[in-house]
């Protein structure tokens, strides 16, 4: 009998069929999100002026993780994607010794299995959302940590391109909800070319 795929299984064939289109087709994007770059000159510079350590959550390519890297910053990069992951160790280049990483599903992400709990000075996490490992995600943080994130909100569904499957856009604050726990250092949503929300928060000491 042949063997079944599980949707782990068909959701890395997915990406891994988009980044090899993008090889194929274009040069892949390396600019980091301008949020990150505003953020990190605002909130992480500051706080941590030395460096630190660093896990980009679904990494994808790794243009953010290679940016902060090239920072001086240590950064673990998880994505799914065996494609992704390995464009972003090329892409790397000097940086590369910098970076750990890792072909994981996020789906199952657990701080503790891997040994994350209380490791990273920032957590940042673009156009990802899994609702279900939130908290896992928050455990990684040690306390005065940073979480950087910004995704995609319900009014994208009504634009042109992006996501439209409701279970990858954030309801009206419901970034607020999800890191209640933390100490809200700024918060946004808005609709231009896409409907995004952007935090920046921080874990208690």
């Amino acid at each position: 009998m042949p063997k079944k795929t599980s949707s782990t299984d068909n959701e890395r064939e997915r990406w891994n069929r988009k980044y090899g289109e993008v090889v194929a087709c274009t040069e892949p994007r390396t600019a980091p999100d301008p949020f990150l770059v505003r953020t990190f000159s605002e909130f992480v510079l500051p706080a941590f002026p030395k460096g630190g350590s660093a896990l980009d959550v679904a990494g994808g390519a790794g243009r953010h993780a290679i940016w902060l890297a090239k920072q001086g910053w240590q950064v673990t990069m998880i994505d799914i994607s065996e494609a992704g992951v390995e464009q972003a160790r090329q892409s790397a280049g000097p940086v590369a010794s910098h970076i750990h990483f890792v072909v994981d599903d996020l789906t199952r992400f657990k701080a503790a299995q891997m040994q994350f709990a209380n490791a990273f000075d920032v957590v940042m996490v673009f156009f990802y959302l899994e609702r279900k490992i939130f908290a896992e995600i928050l455990k990684v943080l040690r306390p005065g940590g940073l979480l950087i994130y910004k995704t995609y909100t319900s009014p994208q569904a009504k634009l042109l391109r992006g996501p439209k499957n409701p279970e990858h856009l954030l309801k009206p604050n419901e970034l607020l909800r999800l890191a209640s726990g933390l100490q809200i250092l700024q918060y946004s949503e808005k609709v231009s070319e896409k409907a995004v929300a952007e935090l920046v928060a921080k874990k208690e000491i």
